[in-house]
């Protein structure tokens, strides 16, 4: 009997998944009867390389489930395809809840550059994370993983297994390059549309020229108040002079009577 098939039998009948350590303790136990000693001295690189032969036929075999490592431990998985069916069996009928946009950055900002700090990773992303932090350690996806060497010897995070599971990768190698990150392509948004004759897209005032604008309007109406109290006092000063040009009148009547 290969050791293929054997392991394929545990797994099958396991009721979690195992990882090659594990299976080799089984392999190793039922080493200890008298009929299961044929691969109780597997070593764990043997048993990972029969498993992932068989592996890759089941994948041929296009079966409705497949043998995957995740987090380092072997399971057989049902297709995503059958998922509804799957859901009705064990009676999930609501869909766990999504990780929101901040919770989905700082997650990343730890898988990529554990161990952190809290205050590294509000360097890198600019806000607090504290509520975020919270709830991904609420959700068992990140927990503390010792102290920094540094003043106050702050805390600093990690992964978890279940963070593994979730993402469903054999381990923090097989997260994506950075590198490949940046080539994914992005549909870069459409120009705005304009009217006229003009083909250039009207530029936008930035705050110091709206201020400096405000500014200059409050100055033009400043001088031009000031040039109408000019007038006004010019007026006043005209009524003055017709004043004195009737008291010469009055004097010079008196003088030829």
């Amino acid at each position: 009997m290969e050791l293929k098939d054997t392991l394929e039998a545990i797994l099958f009948s396991s009721q979690k998944p195992l990882s090659a350590k594990e299976l080799q303790d089984i392999l190793r136990q039922a080493g200890e009867e008298a009929d299961g000693k044929e691969h109780a001295d597997a070593k764990t690189k043997g048993i990972t390389a029969a498993l992932e032969i068989l592996a890759g036929e089941v994948d041929d075999l296009a079966r409705s489930y497949r043998l995957v490592c995740v987090a380092g431990a072997w399971q057989f998985i049902t297709q995503p395809e059958h998922a509804p069916w799957v859901r009705a069996l064990v009676g999930v009928k609501n869909r766990p809840t999504r990780l929101s946009k901040p919770a989905l950055e700082t997650l990343a900002i730890i898988a990529y550059r554990q161990p952190l700090t809290r205050a590294q990773m509000e360097e890198i992303r600019g806000v607090s994370v504290d509520g975020v932090i919270g709830t991904l350690t609420d959700r068992e996806l990140v927990e503390v993983t010792g102290r920094a060497d540094a003043p106050g010897r702050p805390q600093t995070y990690g992964t978890t297994q279940l963070f593994l599971e979730y993402f469903g990768l054999r381990g923090l190698e097989e997260l994506p390059d950075a590198e490949e990150l940046r080539q994914v392509p992005i549909t870069k948004p459409d120009a705005p549309v304009t009217t006229g004759d003009d083909d250039e897209a009207p530029e936008q005032m930035s705050l110091e020229e709206v201020t400096a604008a405000k500014d200059s309007n409050a100055g033009e109406l400043a001088t031009e108040a000031a040039e109408e109290d000019y007038d006004d006092d010019e007026f006043e000063d005209d009524g003055d002079d017709g004043d004195d040009s009737d008291d010469e009148v009055v004097e010079e009547a008196s003088q030829s009577k």
